[in-house]
C-alpha cells in the first residue's frame, strides 16, 4: 500500500465525519461520549471538525468507548484503509490492512515505538487480543499489571480489553507488527 503521508485537513475531516456518524448512530451526545472516553469536549469537538490531529491513545479510547474497532475511524467504509500514521506517546502506528472473516475484524499495523517512554492503551471492548510480532528491538507489552517481554524474532499475544502498555526496552526502537482481533456482533 503506498504512504499516505502525514495528518492532512481532508484525512482530518474523514477521521472526524467518522466519529461523528458512529457517535450518531449509538445516540451519545458529543459530552457524553468525551466523559465515557477520558477527553475534553473541546478535543472531541475539535476531533469531528477536523481542526485537531488525534493522538494514537484519544483514537483508541474513542474507539473502545464506541465498541468499534480502530479502523472503523481511520479507514473509509468499504474501502482500503488511506490513514496516515497515527502518534501516541511511545508508538507511531501505521494501519496497513483490515481483514474480516466470520464473526472477527482483524487490524494489521507497523509498528515503531520509541524508546524512553512508556504509553498506555485505554481498554479495547471484551474478547478484543492483540498480538505483536518484534522484527527489531526489544518490546515489553501487554496488560498494566503483567506486561510481556518479547525481542526480535519473538511474538506475544494478550487480552486487551484491560489497558495495556507498550515501550522499548533499552536505547533502540523497536519494529514490529501489530494484529488486532476483534469480534464483530
Amino acid at each position: 500500500m503506498e504512504n499516505p503521508g502525514p495528518w492532512t485537513a481532508a484525512a482530518a475531516a474523514a477521521t472526524g465525519e467518522r466519529i461523528r456518524a458512529l457517535r450518531g448512530q449509538r445516540g451519545i451526545s458529543l459530552s457524553e461520549l468525551a466523559r465515557r472516553a477520558g477527553i475534553g469536549k473541546a478535543t472531541l469537538s475539535g476531533l469531528e471538525t477536523g481542526t485537531r490531529n488525534p493522538t494514537a491513545e484519544t483514537l483508541y479510547a474513542i474507539a473502545g468507548q464506541l465498541g468499534v474497532p480502530l479502523a472503523m475511524l481511520l479507514s473509509a467504509p468499504g474501502g482500503a484503509p488511506r490513514a496516515p500514521e497515527v502518534h501516541g506517546t511511545a508508538v507511531t502506528a501505521r494501519l496497513l490492512e483490515v481483514f474480516q472473516d466470520g464473526g472477527t475484524s482483524t487490524e494489521l499495523y507497523r509498528l515503531d515505538i520509541r524508546p524512553g517512554v512508556l504509553q498506555t492503551s485505554p481498554a479495547h471492548p471484551p474478547g478484543v487480543i492483540e498480538y505483536l510480532t518484534v522484527f527489531s528491538g526489544t518490546a515489553q507489552v501487554g496488560p498494566v499489571g503483567g506486561p510481556l517481554t518479547v525481542r526480535a524474532g519473538e511474538h506475544v499475544s494478550w487480552p486487551a480489553d484491560t489497558p495495556h502498555t507498550y515501550a522499548a526496552l533499552g536505547d533502540l526502537p523497536v519494529q514490529a507488527s501489530l494484529l488486532i482481533r476483534h469480534p464483530l456482533g
